[in-house]
């Protein structure tokens, strides 16, 4: 095997795909804000940078596998004081450049620069709606 077929093997192992709407991982969904009218920024909210090492969004069950949002120092926002009137939001994020949420099970995707919220995912049953376990 060449090298550089080597080399095109690894590049296409570490594809990330970049989405500008909504997409989900996991028991997460990511949705551009301008898509979620109801749910809104405190006014007195606080937001702080997106750390080398990442935000830590949801951890699964029981101390299940984490999703973890990543960007470049600097370039992406992060909050939890939202109203939501569903409860499902767990934060925002506003980002200048590309930021990712990974997942050791579900890989990780990335989202365009933009503002998002990140909610918990929920179906209903015959028992009624419950949250979606990782």
């Amino acid at each position: 095997m060449t090298d550089s077929l080597v080399l095109e093997q690894l590049e296409q192992a570490i594809s990330i795909p970049i989405i500008d709407g909504m997409h989900a991982q996991g028991d997460l969904l990511v949705i551009p804000a301008r898509l979620l009218d109801a749910v809104t920024v405190r006014p007195d909210a606080t937001w702080r940078y997106v750390p080398a090492d990442g935000i830590e969004v949801l951890r699964g069950p029981a101390g299940g596998n984490p999703h973890t949002l990543v960007a470049e120092p600097g370039s992406c926002r992060w909050t939890t004081q939202l109203d939501d009137p569903t409860g499902l939001a767990l934060g925002m994020f506003v980002a200048d450049t590309v930021a990712y949420l990974m997942h050791p099970e579900h890989g990780a995707t990335g989202s365009a620069p933009g503002a998002y919220v990140i909610r918990r995912q929920r179906e209903n049953s015959n028992h009624g709606a419950r949250l979606v376990a990782d």
